[in-house]
């Protein structure tokens, strides 16, 4: 509160950060030279964002072609489509608990703490928190798994290898629904380009679940003069309401289905919604499901599907030709027109 009498909630938002290079016009300069600590490693001290900002797929499926699906062994293939069937409604964030290894993929904003024997992440979603220890320990043999597990970091000239085991298996890879076993190994790559970006490698191995291990590059990009902001689960105030269940009963065959592949561009509605959903939808059936872009498709009825956090309705006119797809969420209503170049008549 300052003198007279307005609250300042803004004031650490809009706060410049010291420290950092700035340009002639004051603004920073996001390419300089890395920073390095005393004794010559690199500093990666620092609000951070991953890329693309503000969203990041693999947090919402951590399958971006569902061609890629086989990667999942069939067990654990198998309780994804259970989780995909009854809305998600044991997500772990849903019931306000932490995001294991979901997240190092979440797109908020984190703050890195580095010291010579310790690296801390602060994660605004969800306001948790992660310890990675650069004293030269090793990972424990026979660890009491945890929700965020045990993580510990060497240098590889000036790459920062962090290892992580010992979660338990009640959190999940993504917003999706896929499993994980308390096998699971994570291994993560740093690398300090400049000021503005570190370059990210993230790897899951887990032979209880997956064929063959699973790799993304998600960068950071630094977030200067701005802060993070508090976020906290609400006591599962929603969590009575997730007893739905998409097994509708209704079928729809190889066919019927084929009719909706296609590609559908964005033109209007929740730009919130594209963002999030991404401006073009690659339709494609595969093994008897409807995929939009990776996400599976359960039929509701002829026309309306449901998938992650989204319900996909098709629009046909009158000669039975699909024009567009409306995708809505809570956020609002997204149209989608269908590429002509798709190639499919009426009824197709």
């Amino acid at each position: 509160m300052d003198k007279s009498g307005l609250p300042l909630c803004s004031q650490r938002l809009n706060f410049a950060t010291p420290g950092i290079p700035r340009t002639a016009e004051g603004k920073p300069n996001l390419t300089a030279p890395a920073p390095h600590t005393g004794d010559g490693k690199p500093e990666f001290s620092g609000l951070w964002r991953p890329a693309p900002n503000p969203y990041a797929p693999y947090a919402v499926d951590v399958i971006q072609d569902p061609k890629d699906e086989s990667i999942f062994l069939p067990a654990a293939e198998a309780l994804f489509r259970k989780h995909l069937s009854d809305f998600r409604r044991d997500n772990p964030f849903s019931h306000c608990l932490p995001g294991g290894p979901l997240n190092m993929l979440m797109p908020g904003l984190h703050r890195i703490m580095q010291s010579p024997t310790l690296l801390a992440l602060l994660y605004e979603f969800g306001s948790s928190y992660r310890q990675i220890f650069l004293d030269g320990r090793q990972l424990p043999k026979d660890p009491n798994p945890t929700w965020l597990g045990y993580s510990a970091g060497h240098w590889d000239g000036d790459t920062l290898v962090v290892e992580t085991a010992g979660l338990n298996d009640r959190s999940w890879l993504d917003m999706a629904g896929h499993p994980h076993s308390e096998q699971l190994h994570v291994t993560e790559r740093f690398r300090r380009i400049d000021i503005g970006h570190i370059q990210r490698q993230i790897t899951f191995d887990d032979p209880q679940t997956l064929t063959m291990p699973l790799t993304f590059s998600i960068a950071l990009n630094y977030a200067p003069d701005t802060e993070m902001l508090e976020t906290i689960c609400e006591n599962e105030r929603d969590s009575a309401h997730l007893v739905g269940n998409a097994n509708s009963g209704f079928e729809l065959n190889s066919t019927k289905l084929a009719r909706y592949a296609g590609t559908y561009v964005f033109r209007e509605g929740s730009a919130r919604v594209a963002g999030f959903m991404d401006s073009t939808q690659k339709v494609v059936v595969i093994g008897g499901t409807l995929y939009l872009n990776s996400r599976p498709l359960v039929p509701q009825s002829e026309t309306r599907f449901d998938s992650t956090g989204t319900t996909a309705e098709f629009i046909v006119d009158s000669n039975g030709t699909v024009t567009h797809l409306i995708l809505s969420q809570t956020e609002g209503d997204a149209k989608y027109d269908r590429k002509p170049e798709s190639g499919l008549g009426p009824g197709k």
